[in-house]
């Protein structure tokens, strides 16, 4: 007796069914969107509400102001100074952690991820203890009139501590990944430790130093804990742009709220510039696989048909 089988055919949309997946994907789905809604774009919105609250001449008047022109100045010169030398550190950190083997290997990983385990307020106490005029270096640097406490290299220390793992931390995870059997390669050819690194090591995190020189330059330029504390928030000096705001808000609302756009419109190109170097690197990897597939893909099976005896073989 012969027994018909009938395939069963399973429903390629929603059913109804609380446990289907795609139920469940399109209500995570909306969460999502709608926790980005109300603590991302919603607050963002108000933030450029308030700023042009009286109008678009108020609002260019506000920056305008010489506080907050020498504020931007000084952020931008914190900037420049510390993603380049966190940069150098976080090449050289992950690098050296990556290709290398040698004792106190994970106390140095540790004392990366120190400054994301500390609080920047009291990184910020730390150094006016070892700086500060009754600190461990005060009297030394009193004696020689250096100031550091209260004065741009004190924002700059602190600045550079609190951000000095961002680009370290991007290249770790992405050099372990890569491992090093190039770097060896090259060096059984004859190449050197420079032609290495520029030759082989560099193209390949290239995309990584990016995205976290583009972290850090969003952290050092919106720190505020850390530099609160060493900077004094002196008005025209030692105030950067997140200080003015704090500054201005109490003495004019919308010109708070006019200069917090800045720093909005920071958070945005941050985002879009993250986004970029994300999809590159996605452009990137897949040409790389499809390089990677041969051109003639052979079959999993051989059809019969298909199977030639080559000669001398035994039939």
């Amino acid at each position: 007796m012969e027994v018909l089988q009938t395939p069963i055919s399973r429903p390629s949309g929603p059913t109804g069914n609380p446990n289907d997946p795609s139920i469940i994907r399109a209500l995570l789905i909306g969460f999502t969107f709608l926790l980005l809604g109300l603590f991302l774009v919603l607050p963002m919105a108000f933030i450029f509400h308030e700023a042009l609250g009286k109008g678009i001449a108020y609002f260019f008047d506000a920056m305008a102001d010489d506080e907050t022109l020498s504020s931007i100045r000084l952020t931008l010169l914190v900037a420049v100074i510390t993603v380049p030398l966190n940069t150098i550190f976080g090449v050289a950190a992950a690098w050296c952690v990556t290709k290398f083997e040698f004792r106190g290997k994970s106390l140095l990983v540790t004392l990366i991820d120190l400054p994301f385990s500390v609080s920047p307020v009291v990184a910020g106490l730390v150094f006016v203890l070892v700086f500060g005029n009754n600190g461990w270096f005060g009297p030394w640097l009193v004696a020689h009139n250096i100031k550091v406490i209260f004065a741009v290299p004190g924002i700059v220390l602190a600045t550079i501590f609190i951000t000095f793992p961002f680009v370290a931390r991007e290249l770790i995870p992405l050099m372990q990944a890569q491992g090093s059997d190039e770097e060896q390669a090259a060096r059984v050819l004859g190449a050197s430790g420079w032609k290495t690194f520029w030759r082989i090591t560099m193209p390949n995190i290239k995309w990584g130093v990016l995205y976290g020189v583009i972290l850090c330059n969003a952290r050092a330029m919106g720190e505020f804990g850390a530099v609160a504390v060493v900077s004094g928030s002196i008005r025209g000096l030692t105030c950067t742009l997140p200080l003015q705001v704090e500054q201005l808000y109490s003495d004019d609302y919308v010109a708070a709220f006019a200069v917090s756009s800045m720093l909005a419109l920071l958070a945005v190109v941050t985002l879009v510039a993250k986004t970029a170097v994300e999809w590159k690197v996605a452009r990137t990897l897949a040409a790389a696989q499809a390089e990677a597939i041969p051109v003639e893909t052979p079959l999993p099976f051989a059809p019969p048909e298909l199977v030639i005896s080559s000669p001398g073989e035994g039939i």
